[in-house]
């Protein structure tokens, strides 16, 4: 049991209570007495049914969308409520949902062993060094910069029908030789495994309750996304309009990607310096602003290609578009950059300590970065390169277009 209530504080009375498969059985006895002597309980059906009849005790099925429990639970505040949930509430749980609205001192958590924890266990593999991850209600793109030959990913399964439409998705990417053991009701009576390769896995019925222990085999021909910048523009639909590897290199390691941390990426083109800041970090966002709507649609193909389909994505012109969005922690200016007044807004709204990087390949491009350096600061970074190619028998050199940068850090 967790709380962290003062004796200046008020009795914590939002309970939070982990439910592994065994059920109640498996409480605590400091969390089945929170369960007992609660006025209102929440939970899902499931475990719900589990309860025995208490009269006078209040119980409430999670609604549709989850977040309007929250309200629910505030007119209760004050009064023992008791939230059930599955294995540990903060494990892609409901824990972090409620840590948004209720302070923690108001809370007392009894976690059960995560499906994670029982996963590992079963499977042999140390947490540390195993990825655990999640597709129930979230896009399975978005395990995709997760796959590399050797990784173990342990992957919460959306229902029965996660692990064959995983084992299609990863044959197609060329992982078909990687192992999936998938495992249902981890730590019931009933707990079974089913493994197989993903290009052979077998017409079986899979419990909705499964989690998928991963261990990945790449073919030698798939394509595994490199965990630095500058992804080669293969890797990414375009129509010409992209930022060259090589710049792109540069210019996200001026852009310097934190942890958690907002980019904005103005005139986005393919989108592909917006994708490579949230393939930094997980927890890193993105906001492509393109007022072009077919290359909008190709950012979007990209971002969900490349294993980040939360990248957001506004169809507008700068600076227009950018007066709703939340302050950035970071400016990669792309396209538009002769706008009048776009450099002067993007300097306005960046964050203090936030990063602006704006490129031009123009002469009219690079008077603007110019005009911007007087009255800003910053840097100026002139970047020449020049790309092998065949030259009859032999080979040659030839130039790409020279593109100038202006990176500005705000005090």
């Amino acid at each position: 049991m967790t709380s962290l209530a003062t004796n200046s504080e008020p009795t914590p009375w939002l309970n939070i209570v982990g439910v592994g498969a065994e059920g109640l059985a498996g409480l605590a006895p400091g969390a089945r007495m929170a369960l007992d002597t609660a006025a209102t309980v929440i939970g899902g059906a499931r475990h719900l049914e589990m309860l025995s009849e208490r009269p006078g005790q209040e119980r409430l099925v999670w609604p549709s969308p989850l977040e309007t429990a929250l309200d629910w639970i505030e007119a209760r505040a004050g009064q023992p409520l008791c939230v059930l949930a599955s294995g540990d509430p903060f494990w892609f749980g409901v824990g972090a949902t409620l840590m948004r609205r209720f302070p923690v001192a108001q809370t007392c958590v009894w976690p059960a062993p995560s499906a994670f924890s029982l996963a590992a266990a079963r499977m042999g593999w140390p947490l540390q060094q195993t990825r655990c991850l999640s597709v129930h209600g979230r896009p399975m793109e978005a395990l995709r910069p997760w796959l590399h030959n050797g990784a173990r990913l342990l992957i919460l399964s959306r229902d029965g029908d996660t692990p064959a439409e995983l084992a299609r998705w990863l044959t197609g990417l060329g992982f078909g030789d990687s192992t999936l053991t998938v495992l249902q009701s981890l730590g019931a009576a009933n707990e079974t495994a089913v493994s197989a390769r993903a290009d052979a896995w077998p017409e079986v019925g899979i419990e909705a309750l499964n989690t998928v222990a991963l261990e990945c085999r790449a073919d030698p021909a798939a394509t595994v996304l490199a965990a630095s910048a500058g992804r080669p523009e293969a890797e990414f639909e375009q129509d010409g309009q992209i930022t060259k590897r090589e710049v792109r290199a540069v210019a996200l390691a001026l852009l310097a990607p934190g942890r958690g941390e907002r980019l904005w990426d103005v005139g986005a083109g393919s989108g592909s310096i917006g994708i490579e800041w949230m393939l930094a970090d997980p927890a890193n966002e993105a906001v492509a602003i393109e007022p072009r709507a077919e290359r909008l649609e190709r950012i979007a193909r990209n971002a969900s290609a490349l294993g980040v389909p939360a990248l957001r994505r506004i169809h507008g012109r700068a600076p227009e578009a950018l007066d709703d969005l939340s302050a950035p922690d970071a400016i990669f200016i792309g396209g538009g950059l002769t706008t009048p007044g776009l450099v002067e807004h993007c300097v306005e709204r960046l964050c203090p300590g936030g990063r602006l990087v704006a490129s031009s390949v123009t002469v009219e491009g690079d008077a603007v970065l110019a005009a911007a350096r007087e009255r800003h600061g910053g840097e100026l970074t002139r970047i020449n390169v020049s790309r092998s190619e065949p030259l009859g028998a032999m080979s040659g050199w030839k130039p790409l277009r020279p593109v100038t940068l202006w990176a500005l850090r705000r005090i």
